[in-house]
Parts: structure tokens; C-alpha cells; sequence
């Protein structure tokens, strides 16, 4: 697939984006399109990761019995089965540990797997669709759906029929620790 397969939306603000992403549990029971789906394939691709090895593989669930796989694998999540679609982004330790070892096996293929998704919901979020991360599942249930990779997340998105009110967060001041200014305290 080459960038010019896909029509590249407007640019959108970052923080913007940032802001209006929630966890949508609630989608329309439409198809995502295959040109939003690929704008967020694209992304997750951009996402930076150890070495760049990119050790993680996506694998794309569109068929109703493998989302109700998932959604059993996913504690019965009913909503993962709702999804037209579930990216279940899995880690390749063995890629990463061939340059990083224990260290890249362990660490370095999970946070691959974890960068990436999270590129993948902005750019969902940018292009109006809805997601959610889920990371409590069954991991040998939900490897056996995905042909036996390691699962790290699994990210049901589709065209949200539910706009969740923003969640509560964590003030700078609690989460913010600056050397300068001592624990708990945010620099100005």
C-alpha cells in the first residue's frame, strides 16, 4: 500500500485531537472505511519504537465470530464483539531480543506494542471514529485468535453511537515531578 492509495485528511490540531479522545464502548454497527482504516494502520506504522524495529504485529479482526472470540477472551467485554473492527496489536519478542536481548524481549517488543496503538487511537479520534483500549483479557485465549502472537492490546474502534462525557484526571501538581521544583510540584 502506497500514501498515495489512502486521501489524507485535513490537518488536524494535536491538542485538539488529544482532548476529544474518549473511550467509546458504543459503536454504529456500520463498516469502518477502508481508507479510515488504512489513515489508522498508517499511523500506528509511524509510531516510534526501540531500535526502530517495530517489533509488534497488527493483526486486523473484521469477522464476527473472531470479535466474539475476543470479546470472550476479554472477560465477556460485549462491546470488542460491537467493534466492526478490533486491531490487536501484539508484541514480537523475539525480534526485538535479537538486538536488545532479555531486555528487548521483555521491555523494548511490549512498549512497541503499546506506542503503537496509542497512534493508532489518535488518529481515529482525529478521523471521527471511536475506541477503546483493552488490555484485561485472557492472553492465550486471545493469542489462539490471532494465530498464536502475543497479544498486548486489543483496540475496538468503529463509528461511535455514544459521546462519553471526559473523565476525570489527574491534576499536573499530582502527576508532574520536577527536580527543580521538588516532588509534586509542576514548572511554570
Amino acid at each position: 500500500m502506497s500514501r498515495t492509495d489512502v486521501q489524507v485528511t485535513r490537518p488536524v490540531d494535536l491538542f485538539a485531537t488529544v482532548e476529544a479522545r474518549h473511550s467509546v464502548r458504543a459503536f454504529e454497527p456500520r463498516e469502518v472505511e477502508l481508507a479510515r482504516l488504512e489513515q489508522i494502520l498508517m499511523a500506528a506504522n509511524r509510531a516510534p519504537s526501540a531500535g526502530n524495529l517495530q517489533a509488534y504485529e497488527i493483526v486486523v479482526v473484521r469477522a464476527p465470530e473472531r470479535r466474539r472470540a475476543l470479546a470472550r477472551a476479554a472477560h465477556g467485554q460485549a462491546f470488542v464483539a460491537d467493534a466492526p473492527v478490533v486491531l490487536v496489536f501484539c508484541a514480537d519478542p523475539e525480534q526485538s531480543a535479537e538486538r536488545y536481548s532479555r531486555r528487548g524481549a521483555e521491555l523494548f517488543a511490549v512498549q512497541d506494542a503499546t506506542i503503537a496503538p496509542a497512534y493508532a487511537q489518535l488518529a481515529a479520534a482525529a478521523l471521527g471514529l471511536g475506541s477503546t483500549w483493552v488490555g484485561a483479557f485472557d492472553e492465550a485465549a486471545a493469542a489462539r485468535v490471532v494465530g498464536g502472537l502475543r497479544p498486548v492490546c486489543l483496540l475496538p474502534l468503529g463509528h461511535p453511537a455514544e459521546r462519553p462525557e471526559p473523565s476525570s484526571r489527574r491534576g499536573l501538581g499530582d502527576l508532574v515531578h520536577d527536580e527543580r521544583l521538588g516532588s509534586g510540584a509542576v514548572a511554570r
